[in-house]
């Protein structure tokens, strides 16, 4: 017998403010909540939280199309899986830096890399990334 998969999405266009932050984790946490996954929302709004920082701070500099949306918030879940990605118009590639546990800065990635299963980025082809934390929901 075949299981079914599951498959929801939710998207959301967040501003290039320090307010976004707020916005993402709580759109992340409501709509983990109403996909049955309360489990994975505190480690998800601590990913979710360090993405649309980094995306704030860094995504927006630079030269970028007039077109293009600022940053979005995506979550994608195909059981056993949930997605969390942050889209950016910069082309900058995401790279962790060597942490100084004294600073208040530097440290984003590798949060994600420690509360996620996997994380990465994707060149999007009408320019910018998305860079993205895997997490397991079963």
């Amino acid at each position: 017998m075949r299981s079914a998969l599951r498959r929801d999405t939710a998207t959301c266009p967040l501003r290039p403010q320090a307010d976004s932050v707020k916005t993402a984790r709580d759109v992340t946490r409501t709509t983990l909540g109403r996909w049955g996954l309360a489990p994975l929302c505190d480690d998800a709004v601590l990913v979710v939280s360090e993405l649309v920082t980094n995306a704030v701070r860094y995504g927006i500099c630079g030269p970028r199309r007039l077109d293009a949306q600022p940053i979005t918030l995506i979550l994608l879940r195909l059981s056993p899986h949930v997605l969390l990605a942050v889209s950016d118009p910069s082309d900058e590639i995401p790279t962790p830096k060597e942490p100084d546990f004294i600073s208040e800065h530097g440290r984003g990635l590798h949060i994600v890399e420690t509360y996620s299963t996997r994380w990465g980025w994707d060149a999007l082809d009408e320019g910018g990334k998305a860079v993205w934390a895997l997490f397991g929901s079963a």
